[in-house]
């Protein structure tokens, strides 16, 4: 499906052991944990006779432009839901058009009943759709990510590293969920720490036990003995950082975003992986924890990263 994507050490005279896992560099519609999770959704898409793809998120959404060019290049349809709240025009919106998706917004309140009627009308009128929860979220996602923490178990092997800490952008929460049962399975002992990019606790970490719950809960690792209590302790989820929400981003997170450019060649952006990073920046020195080998996952959302650059250039 693919190849192990870049893990490197960065140049960085504040953070001597700082690793990033570059998960935008898969090589699909400009990569991300959004790619990683649709390879594995639309395998599952392949085996049946699914003409329709419908899936949510808003117009900043890496994973409906993923959706939307995988379903694209099959000659499926694609109809993407998505809140009126964040439907301004960005270059992933540009390129789910491109692809020829639908997009139907409406208010966030109304969505969920929007998609209900919307494959309802599908199914009468002799179609067969195939849903995809907003951001991959499912077992399938979830089982993208362990496929990922075992990948970082080869790169530990192969240069021999331990990461104590592991921290990247949380948002619908199957790639925490994924990376936290690797762990579960595996039995490792480090900190595996996800940065709210939006919600706030108790529900942001709530959706990622749940999802970790429904992955384990299945019959094949009832013999693994993961008990409530270790599921709890390795749960990480941290909403200190999320700043005015989804999609909001701060003078603060912009210099991170230009410093990151400029530093280490590598794009960031404000509603995911640069409010993650400034996020571990500042969990790292609250923790006095920067002698400790550490790995950034890059969950991709390099369009984004053009959406920032046109608001702030290269001012400042």
């Amino acid at each position: 499906m693919m190849n192990m994507t870049p893990t490197y050490k960065l140049n960085s005279d504040e953070f001597g052991a700082l690793y990033v896992k570059r998960e935008d560099m898969i090589p699909y519609s400009f990569g991300g944990n959004k790619a990683r999770k649709a390879f594995h959704f639309f395998q599952d898409i392949d085996k049946g006779d699914y003409d329709y793809v419908v899936t949510y998120g808003s117009s900043h959404s890496n994973h409906c432009r993923v959706v939307a060019n995988m379903a694209a290049a099959r000659g499926k349809k694609c109809i993407i839901i998505g809140p009126a709240e964040v439907s301004d025009s960005t270059y992933n919106s540009e390129m789910m058009k491109l692809f020829g998706a639908e997009i139907i917004t409406v208010p966030v309140d109304q969505v969920s009943r929007t998609i209900d009627d919307k494959l309802d009308e599908l199914r009468k009128l002799g179609h067969n759709p195939y849903f995809i929860l907003g951001g991959g979220h499912g077992n399938i996602g979830t089982r993208a990510y362990i496929a990922c923490y075992q990948e970082i178990k080869e790169f530990e092997k192969a240069n021999n590293i331990f990461f104590d800490y592991i921290f990247f952008a949380s948002g619908t929460g199957t790639t925490q969920a994924g990376l936290v049962c690797g762990q579960l399975l595996e039995g490792d002992d480090r900190k595996i720490i996800g940065i709210s990019i939006a919600r706030k606790n108790p529900r942001g970490r709530d959706v990622v036990l749940d999802s970790i719950r429904e992955y384990l809960g299945q019959k094949e690792f009832e013999s693994a003995g993961i008990s409530e209590a270790d599921i709890q302790d390795k749960t990480i989820f941290l909403d200190d950082y999320t700043g005015d929400g989804y999609g909001t981003d701060s003078i603060e997170i912009q210099d991170v975003i230009k410093k990151s450019l400029v530093m280490y060649g590598m794009p960031l952006d404000s509603t995911y992986t640069g409010k993650a990073f400034l996020g571990m920046e500042k969990y790292i020195r609250q923790n006095n924890i920067a002698d400790k080998n550490i790995l950034f996952i890059h969950t991709g959302g390099t369009p984004l990263f053009f959406d920032d650059l046109n608001k702030f250039g290269g001012k400042g």
